[in-house]
C-alpha cells in the first residue's frame, strides 16, 4: 500500500504540472452557467481516461474547491477509492483520473456560477471508462 500511495503522490504532482502548464481544452469551451453545465464540463474532461483493462471497475472520489474564476483552490484530495487490479493497474488508474481532472482547470464558468461555488467543497467521482458525478 505504501508504494501505491507514493504513486498517488507522483500522480498528484503530475496533475499539478499539467495544471501549471495549462494543458486544457476546457478553457476553450462556453462558460458553464449552471451546476448542470459544470458537471457536464467536468464529465467531458474526465470521461475519456484510458486505463488498463485490469483496472475496470475502479473509482475515486475527489474533493476540491474552486475560486470564482474557475481555477482550483488548493490541491484536490482523494476521499474515497475502490481500486481494482494489480498495483500497477491501480496506480495507472489513479494517475489517469487525477491528470484528467487537472486538465479541466481552470474550468470556464460564469461570474454568477463562480460566486455560487467559490470556496465550497465539491466532491466528484471518477470511474474507469465512464464519467463520474
Amino acid at each position: 500500500m505504501g508504494r501505491l500511495l507514493g504513486g498517488i503522490e507522483r500522480a498528484r504532482w503530475g496533475a499539478a504540472l499539467l495544471l501549471a502548464i495549462g494543458l486544457t481544452s476546457a478553457a476553450q469551451a462556453e462558460p458553464a452557467s449552471t451546476l448542470r453545465d459544470m458537471w457536464g464540463a467536468l464529465g467531458t474532461c474526465t470521461g475519456r481516461i484510458r486505463v488498463p483493462q485490469e483496472a475496470s471497475g475502479s473509482e475515486v472520489t475527489v474533493l476540491f474547491t474552486m475560486r470564482r474564476d474557475g481555477s482550483l483552490q488548493g490541491r484536490p484530495r482523494i476521499t474515497h477509492s475502490r481500486l481494482v487490479g494489480d498495483e500497477a493497474a491501480r496506480r495507472d488508474f489513479v494517475a489517469a483520473a487525477l491528470a484528467a481532472l487537472a486538465a479541466c482547470f481552470p474550468l470556464p464558468i460564469t461570474e454568477g456560477l463562480g460566486g455560487a461555488v467559490a470556496g465550497r467543497p465539491i466532491r466528484y467521482r471518477i470511474t474507469s471508462g465512464t464519467r463520474g458525478a
